[in-house]
């Protein structure tokens, strides 16, 4: 299970460049994909809008903002301390073990402040869930 990230907007911020384009993580995905398929395993791809690392693994809690210099947080609702990148990938192997065993798809939930007809990060305008 991979989170499906957006490597060409990665690469854009000079911090993240180097350690990214070194890591060559485009090749690493595919060349998993490939071995999954090769020896009969499930490749799972997560969807880069899934709040992985917003998402408290404990109670389902979900943080309104994050930037990328939090490392760590404690969830308000359940008072679970996160290391950020640790609970990204709990939350990332929870989502991969519902698409296997049950067929769902993993799309992040919507905050209850977002109002119907915004747009989401992708520019596509969102339907307030009922």
């Amino acid at each position: 299970m991979v989170e499906n990230l957006a490597v060409k907007n990665m690469v854009k911020n000079p911090k993240l460049s180097q350690a990214i384009s070194d890591v060559s993580w485009g090749e690493i995905t595919r060349q998993l994909a490939y071995k999954c398929r090769w020896y009969g395993r499930n490749y799972i791809e997560i969807d880069r809008w899934f709040p992985s690392s917003k998402r408290c693994s404990n109670c389902g809690y979900i943080a309104e903002k994050m930037p990328l210099n939090v490392r760590e947080w404690d969830c308000p609702s359940c008072g679970t301390h996160h290391d950020r990148d640790i609970n990204a990938s709990k939350n990332i192997l929870a989502a991969g073990l519902a698409v296997s065993v049950c067929r769902a798809t993993i799309r992040p939930e919507q905050s209850k402040s977002v109002k119907a007809g915004a747009k989401n990060p992708s520019g596509k305008k969102q339907k307030l869930k009922s």
